[in-house]
């Protein structure tokens, strides 16, 4: 696992808008990054990411089935006691997952660790999937790419079948829903709408705000359709505080991703995995923050809140006190620590690699850089290529 220099493409700007990527340079700054890529091995791919990102969903997913039936861990999750059952009853179901992101500490010297589960609502899909294996199309067809080189990406083949799939093949119409007004928001929606077109689901798009709740208990668009099955680009925590958030049990729409992803879309995730399977060699210790046991973590640990988002409100402890910290909107709930990992390094800052989930599938990877220990929503994407033989 090596940085390498990498001549950029004349016209970037325009081939990454082309795939509906235009949150590239945001304010002027560079997000997306193309005269760098990370240079991995086939091994390193296939038995240090994708292996063990296989091995991490399982476990996730034997650990949803646990804490489901489970009063202490609901309620060290923070999850509202009245949306118990519907998560419950979500996962009894069966209801299918479309994807998440691990974010995974990875040098190319040891077994990757896992950071954090975005599960939920994670975004730079788009620059993971199509945007980066363009580049490499045509970094390849103009030589600036080691010819013969490939890429562990099949996000968007996956993502297709999953909707094919969703409903075990029968027909269904998908609405698919956002709040914020970002670009990557809007974009991230858009690329998974065309995703469902290409599968044959016919889409509606509806603002989470102009979701209207029926007589009899069924979510509608602002056009009084009713709602069959929902993407929603929004987490979890906020729906189930909402005041429409009682009414979710009642209603027979499906929702991607499904109530039970709510137990793994949470920091206090990693606290509880390490309880599971205490030494797991891709895990970090971790312990909820007023536990005792955090104690024998010492003076240098990173402090999460349990519900943050893109380094969001995230402390870097060492023996000299907090030697980094980030703002944000969260942190009146309760926190986790975890021991700091060893991230890869190179020119650009220090390097957290996303593994994409899709159907709980290992499908890709994206790597960002941050000057920062601390990845922030300022990260920069940088693309990868797998050494050709």
């Amino acid at each position: 696992m090596h940085r390498i220099a990498v001549t950029p493409r004349e016209n970037w700007r325009k081939r990454l808008e082309s795939n509906g990527f235009h949150w590239h340079s945001p304010g002027g700054e560079a997000y997306w990054t193309e005269d760098a890529a990370w240079v991995l091995a086939l091994t390193e791919i296939e038995n240090d990411i994708e292996a063990p990102t296989a091995e991490i969903e399982a476990m996730c997913l034997e650990f949803v089935g646990r804490a489901v039936g489970d009063e202490r861990l609901l309620r060290q999750l923070a999850i509202p006691e009245e949306q118990w059952s519907f998560i419950a009853d979500s996962r009894k179901r069966g209801d299918r997952n479309l994807y998440g992101r691990l974010d995974l500490a990875y040098d190319g010297a040891g077994p990757a660790k896992l950071l954090e589960y975005n599960a939920d609502t994670p975004t730079s899909l788009v620059e993971s999937s199509v945007a980066q294996w363009m580049w490499l199309e045509d970094g390849l067809a103009a030589g600036t790419l080691p010819a013969g080189a490939d890429q562990f990406n099949s996000v968007h083949e996956k993502l297709i079948a999953a909707f094919k799939g969703f409903r075990d093949g029968r027909p269904y119409r998908l609405h698919l829903a956002q709040s914020a007004d970002a670009p990557e928001d809007e974009g991230t929606v858009d690329y998974l709408q065309e995703c469902a077109n290409q599968a044959g689901v016919p889409t509606h798009r509806v603002d989470m705000q102009e979701i209207g709740l029926m007589a009899d208990g069924a979510f509608a668009d602002a056009a009084d359709r009713r709602i069959e099955v929902l993407f929603k680009l929004y987490p979890w925590e906020w729906m189930f505080r909402e005041e429409f958030g009682q009414a979710l049990a009642r209603s027979p729409v499906r929702f991607i991703e499904p109530p039970w992803k709510s137990i793994l879309s949470n920091k206090g995730l990693l606290p509880l995995l390490w309880e599971m399977t205490p030494g797991h060699p891709n895990l970090l210790r971790a312990f909820f923050s007023d536990s005792p046991r955090a104690a024998s973590l010492g003076s240098t640990f990173i402090e999460k809140p349990l519900l943050s988002r893109e380094g969001a409100n995230v402390t870097l402890h060492s023996r000299r006190g907090a030697v980094e910290a980030t703002d944000g909107p969260y942190g009146g709930e309760r926190t986790i620590r975890q021991e700091v990992a060893r991230l890869a390094r190179g020119d650009g800052g220090h390097v957290v690699v996303g593994s994409w989930l899709v159907a709980s599938e290992p499908a890709g990877i994206g790597l960002r850089e941050d000057d920062s220990l601390i990845t922030k929503d300022t990260a920069r994407f940088v693309p990868h290529i797998i050494a050709p033989a």
